[in-house]
């Protein structure tokens, strides 16, 4: 695993996001905070507390639901059940190697999201939400007209950005498209000044594989507790 010093916004991302770079996109207080459900349904809180996971369900309706990152497993309490409960390995780029044919790709926008949501929902890379693709920039390659394949930005601290939502029709799977995808919105990314990072289920060792190929290097363990908020009240 690489190294970073204590306190790096990386260790609690979800937390740094939703209180820096994309505060805007975010309610909450000091001690829980969670994307408005239309984006994402992360939540953050600077440490876990009772205080905090009871400022958390405060915001929250009976039996919806968000997910919490920490690098162990938790007790939520009485307000919550825990649905899911998912091993994740952060990675940290660049994407190194060049894009073959960048020309072959183009910058996604407001009038592609039908599109990029029904690849999402073929291909299942993450969680995707109405206004999701206004987190970030998404870039993608269509033939005849049809999206085929893309990828995009999701969270963002100082420094760094998430390159989520990797995605490729099957019919055009081994072509190398999501690579060269990657690549380009690294490129992007540190053309910015920043440093990209993903998310990755632990099991799924042919994903890892891929970005560490990439360039790609694991940088910690966590675990992503998915919350249902019952009707217990605080």
């Amino acid at each position: 695993m690489t190294s970073t010093p204590p306190g790096h916004p990386l260790d609690n991302v979800i937390w740094q996001a939703l209180t820096t770079a994309q505060a805007d996109w975010s309610r909450g207080g000091a001690l829980a905070r969670r994307f408005h459900p239309e984006f994402a349904r992360f939540a953050g809180v600077p440490a876990l507390s009772e205080p905090a996971l009871a400022a958390l369900a405060a915001d929250m309706d009976v039996d919806e639901v968000v997910a919490l990152s920490d690098p162990a497993d938790f007790d939520p309490g009485p307000l919550f059940d825990v649905t899911d409960r998912k091993n994740l390995v952060q990675m940290v780029g660049p994407a190194t190697g060049e894009v073959r044919e960048p020309q072959r790709f183009r910058a996604l926008g407001p009038d592609d999201v039908p599109q990029m949501t029904a690849l999402v929902q073929l291909t299942a890379p993450g969680p995707w939400y109405e206004r999701t693709p206004e987190l970030g920039r998404f870039v993608g390659f269509e033939h005849e007209g049809r999206l085929v394949a893309m990828a995009g930005e999701r969270m963002r601290v100082p420094g760094h950005t998430e390159i989520s939502a990797v995605c490729c029709h099957p019919e055009w799977r081994g072509q190398g498209l999501p690579a060269d995808l990657m690549r380009l919105v690294s490129q992007g990314i540190v053309a910015r000044g920043e440093t990209p990072f993903l998310h990755v289920l632990a099991e799924n060792a042919p994903a890892i594989a891929l970005y560490e190929k990439l360039g790609f290097r694991k940088r910690r363990q966590t675990r992503l507790t998915i919350l249902q908020r019952n009707a217990t009240r605080s």
